[in-house]
């Protein structure tokens, strides 16, 4: 059964940083993308960064890149989020996903393609 939990999510001021945690069970990421995507009231869900399942690659949106970094843990079965020089328009439910899809490279930032979700973890950016 896989399951996602998301955590690191909180209240941080325009310029600072937050890192997002994902613990994982249930799959491997030999087989499994994982992603984080985020989700801003009244937008539609939009992918962040994601990690290939066939080349183990990193892919970032235009939106963030440069901003924020992926990262994983093998050993804990965690993905990591780490996100700087966070602004105001960064506020939403960060949100991680995990699933075999049958696509490689950066279409692993395409939302559809996910079945497994967490709950998300809400990040607001504000002074």
């Amino acid at each position: 059964q896989v399951q996602l939990v998301e955590s690191g999510g909180g209240l941080v001021q325009p310029g600072g940083s937050l890192r997002l945690s994902c613990a994982f069970s249930g799959f491997t990421l030999d087989y499994y993308a994982i992603g984080w995507f985020r989700r801003a009231p009244g937008q539609e869900r939009e992918g962040i960064s994601c990690i290939s399942s066939n080349n183990f690659g990193t892919y970032y949106s235009d939106s963030m890149k440069g901003r924020v970094t992926i990262s994983r843990d093998n050993t804990n079965n965690t993905v990591y989020l780490q996100m700087n020089s966070l602004v105001p328009e960064d506020t939403a439910t960060y949100y991680c996903a995990a699933d075999r899809i049958p696509v490689s490279g950066k279409s692993c930032l395409r939302p559809a393609w996910y079945d497994q979700w967490g709950q998300g973890t809400e990040v607001t950016v504000s002074s």
